[in-house]
């Protein structure tokens, strides 16, 4: 009996799917506005807003706020990872640093990094640093969550190997530890690249640092609402398209994984 897999029908089903829901959603946001059941005044038709990010796109303004926006992002995501990886490994490994920072990590995770806006502003102004502090804080959480999960689901059996075999403590990280964690790692890099543009975006938004989000307020404060929204579509493609690089990173790295090349036992 030879089973088929349905991986690519069904993958190829999703996709039409996700073509037609967009098709969808842009007939609305066309006819909505042009019928009259929302006010062009806060909802513009679908053509006006891409034709106004038309007109951004031939501005190097635009190009340049981008830059800064994923200038910000890139920066902040590294420093959040390094830090994330470099103290979760530790904190996994070690019961006794778990304990000693459980509840720390406990306290400071659930506080929102819009919080830290005025601190923010009061050490480093309007400039990159202040942005760059909103973005490390959030992303940072979701890797150091996820690292240490990560090294806390070794494989019991790949353990004791390891002590039979008598590696040493680098030998373990290096062998045994950190390909168990990696699948953790590489999701906690891709929720945090998600956290890591929306508050580069809102600390442009809020502060007035260089990037999109500036130019979403200076829309705002303008009337240009045509603008705005396409503004807003940008950030919203932007972070569309990281997360389908993250995503093919991931199976990428992971190809010698189990749950991505679709093993199972049946």
């Amino acid at each position: 009996m030879i089973l088929t897999s349905p991986v690519r029908g069904a993958g190829t089903s999703a996709t039409t799917l996700g073509a037609l829901g967009v098709a969808g959603l842009a007939v609305v946001l066309e006819l909505a506005p042009r019928l009259g059941l929302v006010s062009t005044v806060y909802l513009p038709p679908l053509t006006e807003v891409l034709g106004a990010l038309g007109a951004e796109a031939a501005s190097p303004v635009f190009w340049f706020s981008l830059y800064e926006t994923l200038r910000g992002w890139a920066i902040g995501l590294l420093l959040a990872v390094a830090g994330g990886i470099l103290l979760g490994v530790p904190i996994g490994l070690l019961p006794v640093v778990r304990q000693a920072t459980a509840s720390t990590v406990e306290f400071l995770r659930p506080i929102p990094s819009v919080a830290l806006v005025p601190l923010a502003v009061l050490l480093f102004g309007t400039d990159l640093r202040s942005t760059l502090l909103l973005v490390v804080y959030a992303a940072f959480w979701q890797v150091l969550v996820q690292v240490i999960a990560g090294v806390r689901d070794v494989d019991p059996v790949a353990r004791d190997t390891a002590t039979v075999f008598r590696l040493g403590a680098l030998a373990r990280v290096r062998h045994v530890v950190w390909p168990s964690a990696l699948p953790y790692v590489l999701t906690g890099v891709r929720l945090g690249a998600s956290v890591a543009l929306v508050l580069a975006v809102t600390g442009e938004l809020i502060i007035g640092s260089p990037g999109l989000g500036r130019q979403i307020a200076l829309a705002q404060s303008s009337g240009a609402v045509a603008t705005l929204y396409a503004l807003v579509l940008v950030t919203g493609l932007v972070g569309m398209l990281l997360n389908l690089v993250f995503r093919a990173v991931e199976r990428r790295v992971l190809a010698w994984h189990p749950a991505v090349r679709g093993d199972s036992v049946r």
